[in-house]
């Protein structure tokens, strides 16, 4: 089932980098940038890796910010 572009959710299919995650549906491309990244309990599929001596969070897996389904938990999340 295609999603159509809406205020919770764009596909921009015309990015250079779409589809950035692996991803069994549409990416939505609202939070290219993840908002949840500073969070500690984030629902993700992430991973802590060493980087210059500091452990930083690797999203590369993480689909759940793209999913169309998840917006509105995103959103609580942000709250």
């Amino acid at each position: 089932m295609e999603t159509k572009n809406s205020t919770t959710f764009f596909a921009n299919k015309d990015c250079k980098y779409y589809p950035c995650h692996e991803c069994s549906e549409d990416i939505n491309c609202l939070f290219c940038y993840c908002p949840l990244y500073h969070l500690d309990d984030c629902p993700g599929d992430y991973f802590m890796k060493e980087s210059g001596g500091r452990l930083v969070k690797n999203c590369k897996n993480c689909t759940f910010p793209h999913i169309a389904g998840n917006y509105a938990k995103v959103i609580k999340l942000l709250k």
